[in-house]
């Protein structure tokens, strides 16, 4: 069963491509996330730039737990991220 983890504090550099390769060193990189989506997403605003934050989903829970331990406090892309298992997403009052 795949795992979602969330990565913050990236670097406006990280792209897609460069967050599925670190995380592959720790393990397989689910092929998509449960609901289809990419397995791997960088969020950006709308002028293409990272927020800073972004998901990866593991193939696994043992890749999910040997990433969260590879990476959470690491650097990558020259910042220091922080790396845990996503939370559902909840609905929010309107603003």
């Amino acid at each position: 069963m795949n795992k979602k983890l969330f990565v913050g504090g990236l670097s406006w550099d990280t792209t897609d491509e460069s967050m599925k390769a670190a995380f592959a060193q720790a393990g397989a990189v689910a092929d998509a996330d449960e609901d289809g989506s990419a397995a791997v997403k960088v969020i950006k605003d709308a002028s293409g730039r990272s927020k800073g934050f972004g998901f990866v989903c593991m193939a696994t829970d043992e890749d999910a737990t040997k990433a969260v331990e590879m990476w959470n406090g690491k650097e990558l892309d020259g910042r220091t991220v922080t790396v845990n298992e996503a939370r559902p997403k909840t609905d929010r009052p309107e603003r």
